[in-house]
C-alpha cells in the first residue's frame, strides 16, 4: 500500500480515535466540571456533540471546496496541526464552556473527512471506489476499536489523559504526512473557491439536481442520525442499564469497531460482489433494524457485549451509498460531493445527539413514567426502516449488478 494512502487511512483512524478516546470518560468528565446526575450529564453531552457537529456541518463544504482549489495535501496537514492544538486545550479545560470552545475548533478540523474521501476518489478507478471507500470505513472502525479501548485504559490515570494521547497522535501524523503525502489534484482540474458552493445547504441543493442524488442524500441522512446513537448515548446507556465503568464501555465499543473494520475492510467486497451496491444497501438496512431492536430491549450486559460486534455487520451501508453517488458526479466535483456528505453527516450529528440524549434523559430521569434506557435504539430502528423505504421507492437503479463470476 502506498505511504500516502497509509497516511489518509491514519488520518481517518485518528479522527475516529479522537472521538472514541473521549467517549468512555465523558460522563465522569462532564460531572467533574459541571456537576449534576447522569441524566443531566447526558444532556450536556448532547450539547457538546451538537456543537461539534454544527461546526462540521458549516465547514465540511468549505474544507472540501478548499481542497478542490488548493489541493488535498495542505488542507489535510494544516487541519491536523490545529486538531493537535485543540486537544491540548481540552486537556486543561476547567469549565464546561472551555470544553464547548474546544468542540467548536474540533468540529472544524474534523471536517477533513471530506478531503480524505476526495483523495481516495482521486486515486481510484470508478469501479473500485466503493471498495476503497470501504478501506476508509475500515480505518474509522480501527480507530473506533483503539479509541475507546485506549481511552478506557487511560481513564485510570484521570479524565484528561485521553486528550493528551489524541494530541500526540495528531501531531505525529502531521510529521508523517509532511514527508509521504503527495498531491493528487492536478492544476488542470482545480477550480476557484466559491462561497456559494461552500454554503452547506447550497452544495446539497446543487447536488440534488443530479438524478437520484436527492433520495440518496436523504437515505444517508437518516442512516447517520440512527447510527449516531452509539457515540451519543452509549457511555450513558452502559452506566444506566448495566452499571458499566469506563473500561467496560471502552471494551464494548472496541468490539464494535473490530467487527466494523472487518466488515468495511474485507467483507464488503464479497457482499458487493454478490449483491451489488443496491442490494448491499438494502441488506445493511435490514440488519441494522434487527440490531437496534435487540439493543433497545436487552437487559443483560453479557448479551449486550455479544450483540455489539454483531451490530457492525450493517456497516456496509455507507461505502455502498458513497460508491453509487461518487459515480454520479464529475472528477472535479468529488471534493464537493464528499464535502456535501460531510455536511449531511454533520447535520445528522446536530440532530441526533440532542434527540437521542433527550430521549435517554426522558426515559431514565427520576420519576420517568417508563424506565427504558434502550429507547434511543428503538428510535434508531424506526429511522432505519424509514430510510430503507425511501431507498427502495426513490433510490436509483444504477447500482452495479452482482458479479458472480
Amino acid at each position: 500500500m502506498r505511504p500516502a494512502v497509509v497516511f489518509i487511512l491514519l488520518t481517518v483512524m485518528i479522527d475516529s480515535m479522537g472521538i472514541g478516546l473521549i467517549i468512555p470518560v465523558m460522563p465522569d468528565l462532564i460531572r467533574e466540571v459541571q456537576g449534576g446526575d447522569l441524566s443531566t450529564a447526558a444532556l450536556w453531552g448532547g450539547v457538546l456533540s451538537t456543537t461539534f457537529a454544527v461546526m462540521q456541518f458549516l465547514f465540511g463544504p468549505v474544507i472540501g471546496g478548499l481542497s478542490d482549489r488548493f489541493g488535498r495535501r495542505p488542507v489535510l496537514l494544516i487541519s491536523l496541526l490545529v486538531m493537535a492544538a485543540d486537544y491540548l486545550v481540552m486537556a486543561v479545560a476547567g469549565s464546561i464552556w472551555l470544553l464547548l470552545a474546544g468542540r467548536v475548533v474540533g468540529g472544524i478540523t474534523a471536517a477533513t473527512g471530506s478531503t480524505a474521501n476526495a483523495y481516495m476518489a482521486d486515486i481510484s478507478q470508478q469501479k473500485d471506489r466503493a471498495a476503497n471507500f470501504g478501506l476508509i470505513g475500515a480505518a474509522f472502525g480501527i480507530g473506533f476499536v483503539l479509541g475507546p479501548l485506549v481511552g478506557g485504559l487511560l481513564a485510570e490515570y484521570g479524565t484528561r489523559a485521553p486528550f493528551y494521547a489524541a494530541a500526540a497522535l495528531a501531531a505525529l501524523n502531521v510529521i508523517f504526512g509532511y514527508f509521504v503525502l503527495s498531491e493528487t489534484l492536478g492544476q488542470a482540474v482545480r477550480r476557484p473557491f466559491s462561497l456559494r458552493r461552500a454554503n452547506p445547504l447550497g452544495v446539497v441543493r446543487q447536488l440534488n439536481r443530479l438524478p437520484g442524488i436527492g433520495a440518496l442524500l436523504a437515505v444517508y441522512f437518516l442512516y447517520q442520525v440512527a447510527f449516531m446513537v452509539y457515540p451519543a448515548v452509549w457511555s450513558f446507556f452502559g452506566q444506566a442499564r448495566f452499571g458499566w465503568g469506563p473500561s467496560t464501555i471502552g471494551l464494548s465499543l472496541a468490539l464494535f469497531g473490530i467487527m466494523m473494520a472487518v466488515v468495511q475492510g474485507g467483507l464488503i467486497r464479497q457482499v458487493l460482489r454478490l449483491l451489488g451496491e443496491r442490494g448491499t444497501v438494502i441488506y445493511g438496512h435490514l440488519f441494522d433494524i434487527a440490531a437496534f431492536l435487540a439493543l433497545g430491549f436487552v437487559t443483560s450486559g453479557t448479551l449486550a457485549l455479544i450483540l455489539t460486534p454483531l451490530a457492525a455487520f450493517a456497516a456496509v451501508i455507507t461505502p455502498a451509498l458513497q460508491g453509487i453517488m461518487s459515480r454520479s458526479v464529475a472528477a472535479d466535483q468529488q471534493g464537493e460531493l464528499q464535502g456535501a456528505l460531510t455536511s449531511v453527516a454533520a447535520l445528522a450529528m446536530i440532530v441526533s445527539p440532542l434527540v437521542m440524549t433527550g430521549v435517554f434523559a426522558a426515559f431514565t430521569a427520576p420519576g420517568a413514567p417508563l424506565y427504558l434506557p434502550g429507547m434511543p435504539f428503538l428510535l434508531s430502528a424506526v429511522l432505519i426502516a424509514l430510510g430503507l423505504g425511501v431507498f427502495i421507492a426513490r433510490g436509483p437503479r444504477l447500482a452495479t449488478a452482482p458479479d458472480l463470476s
